[in-house]
């Protein structure tokens, strides 16, 4: 990964009514900050709410409403930044759903103008699922990372699952009728728009893991895997992943997909297969393994951004080496500082659970969703 990237860097964050935080101010030094207190006290609630203003929406897959505080009308978060396009980010959300967002006091014309405002990358216990989990939280990743660094992969993704959405109300349709004439018609009328966006999607992941996977290897090596460690994306198609070819798969499965009233061939079904020693790491791996290979995945999210972006994201690090040995943290640490001298948010429970590297690090304490910089 490139160490001349200049850093992004949250300078203030505010957040109202925020899940159990009713309001907050943090001043982070250009470093970062360690964040110090119990679990369920809000640690995780304000990485959450930092990580909104990536995404636009939770990392945690919460509907927006649920990260409204109880009895509340809204959420508010506002935040001044460097080292990025705007310096002033604010995002509002109501309890019926309307989302309101400003890039240094305009609002966008299209949400999507706001995506990736503060660069981020999170690192928690969660991330196991990403290994752990089923092919939706991979593919998630897939999206996630891609649609942030390649205005191409975002358009395609939009395009693709409108059209996705789509066929399958007619194949629901067509099912519920019996298949007539014009209901297959309403199926077939959707397929090349899901092949050519559906081809861009494949072809760019493909392209992702190719680039990838010797640097996947070799971090899990460098944490202290001994096992040979592999990567690939498994999909419908090999290397053939042209729009032509995807109509035809999707012709071909035309009456199974009326059948079962669901599209059955396309990147919405494919995986990314992490392998260990060429068996399925999430079936074979110890609970470390997994937990490394999720760090790994995440380390490459950040080196995705900062190639693609020139700029560091900020790196929110939730208690992320809990059960994880004390070898393997040190190392995994030793890969956070080849990454450059960017900003970190370092949540963890207890004081002397602070990585050594980040005892550095200002220290705020928080309970019951107040936060204060510590005495």
């Amino acid at each position: 990964m490139p160490v001349s990237a200049p850093p992004a860097r949250l300078r203030t964050f505010a957040l109202q009514t925020f899940r159990n935080v009713t309001t907050a101010e943090l001043t982070l030094p250009s470093e970062g900050i360690v964040v110090v207190g119990d679990n369920g006290q809000g640690k995780s609630n304000l990485v959450e709410a930092i990580g909104y203003l990536r995404l636009l929406r939770s990392g945690r897959g919460a509907r927006d409403r649920d990260c409204i505080q109880h009895g509340a009308a809204a959420f508010h978060l506002s935040a001044s930044l460097e080292g990025v396009t705007a310096t002033r980010v604010t995002a509002a959300v109501d309890r019926q759903g309307r989302k309101k967002v400003t890039l240094d006091g305009r609002e966008p014309e299209r949400l999507t103008e706001a995506l990736d405002a503060l660069p981020s990358v999170t690192f928690s216990p969660r991330d196991v699922d990403l290994v752990a989990g089923g092919p939706q939280e991979r593919r998630r990743y897939l999206d996630i990372t891609l649609a942030l660094t390649s205005p191409r992969y975002l358009q395609a993704l939009r395009h693709y699952r409108a059209a996705l959405s789509r066929r399958n109300a007619a194949l629901r349709e067509a099912a519920r009728t019996g298949g007539s004439t014009t209901d297959l018609a309403a199926v077939a009328a959707w397929e090349p728009a899901l092949a050519q966006h559906g081809a861009t999607l494949i072809t760019e992941r493909q392209a992702w893991v190719r680039s990838r996977s010797a640097e996947f290897v070799a971090r899990c090596a460098a944490i202290g895997e001994t096992a040979t460690t592999g990567l690939r994306y498994a999909g419908t198609f090999a290397e053939d992943a042209s729009a032509e070819s995807l109509l035809e798969a999707l012709q071909r499965q035309r009456a199974l997909d009326v059948r079962r009233g669901l599209t059955q061939t396309g990147p919405h079904r494919d995986d990314l297969a992490l392998t260990l020693d060429g068996h399925d790491l999430r079936v074979v791996g110890s609970a470390g393994q997994q937990r490394t290979a999720a760090i790994v995945l995440r380390l490459l999210e950040a080196a995705t951004h900062q190639g693609a972006t020139g700029v560091m994201p900020l790196l929110l690090l939730d208690d992320p080496f809990a059960e994880l040995d004390r070898g393997r943290t040190e190392r995994i640490l030793a890969l956070l500082d080849g990454i450059g001298d960017g900003q970190h948010l370092v949540c963890v429970p207890r004081a002397d659970e602070i990585p050594t590297r980040f005892t550095r690090l200002a220290r705020w304490t928080v309970r019951a969703g107040a936060f204060a910089p510590a005495a």
